[in-house]
């Protein structure tokens, strides 16, 4: 695997094993906050989190390749959910670890105060671009978070491929984690963008915030509006609704439209009293 380009950073931080990471913040209710955040900033940010973190290691590696699907349905009810900031709403993906073949069905629920709860299912990877055989955990899930747009028993299909490496930070004192994930690459049936030059940077907490979130607003760096589903696929269709993520859009997804080119100088005639520009 090639390394990221702060590896030599992560290298300094101590390591911390995945039964010990999972077993001090698994945080499956969590309050989430993401940052946009230029990559040659990350060594920095990485230096000053020395005394604060620890990083995800296993066998040596500190950065790994992730694949998600996200499923909707027909009339997009997960993303217009988001779209127009309903109070409670969900998300069905399946996410697979591609270093190790590992994959998941996961729901996520979104309720009020930005309370994020995930409920997940062990799952095959040759299955992880339909959600048939995990339908029935699917329903339960969806069915506990009172989502009323949700389709309980509905059809989902998939709508959108994500990938993109992730290094995984814990911080002791608080007892949070955070997830900084690079080489982004959305993908649907027609388009594929990539993000090379930014990594999404996500804190998850109980509530507070950490010390990455604190010095991250030091540096002049504050919370984006960005769901890797829902800002991605507004990306790949300009035609959807895209207002919570439209200044993320602009700044980070869209290239600015090239400069008119300057035209010849314009002659100026003179025509009795009047004078006009051609």
């Amino acid at each position: 695997m090639i390394p990221p380009p702060f590896a030599p950073a992560l290298a300094e931080l101590p390591g911390v094993g995945l039964a010990e990471l999972i077993e001090r913040a698994a945080l499956q209710s969590r309050v989430d906050r993401k940052y946009l955040v230029a990559l040659d900033e990350l060594p920095g940010l990485l230096d000053r989190l020395i005394p604060h973190a620890r990083v995800l290691d296993i066998d040596g590696a500190r950065s790994f390749r992730y694949e998600s699907v996200y499923f909707d349905t027909p009339g997009l009810a997960s993303y217009h959910g988001a779209a127009y900031r309903r109070r409670r709403r969900f998300k069905v993906r399946t996410r697979t670890y591609l270093d190790s073949a590992e994959c998941w069905l996961e729901v996520k629920l979104s309720g009020s105060r930005g309370l994020v709860t995930k409920h997940r299912l062990p799952y095959r990877p040759e299955d992880r671009r339909t959600v048939r055989s995990g339908q029935e955990f699917v329903d339960r899930a969806l069915g506990h978070g009172s989502v009323r747009s949700a389709p309980v028993g509905g059809h989902l299909e998939p709508v959108l491929v994500t990938r993109y490496r992730r290094t995984t930070l814990l911080l002791p004192t608080t007892e949070s984690r955070v997830t900084i994930d690079t080489d982004l690459c959305w993908q649907d049936d027609h388009h594929t963008l990539h993000l090379p030059a930014v990594a999404v940077v996500e804190t998850k907490t109980r509530s507070a915030a950490s010390p990455v979130d604190r010095l991250l607003w030091q540096g002049g760096t504050r919370p984006a509006r960005i769901s890797k589903y829902a800002t991605g696929l507004a990306a790949l269709r300009p035609e959807l609704p895209d207002t919570p993520w439209r200044r993320t859009l602009r700044r980070h997804f869209r290239p600015a439209p090239p400069p008119v080119p300057a035209g010849p100088p314009a002659r100026v005639i003179r025509t009795g009293q009047e004078t006009s520009c051609v």
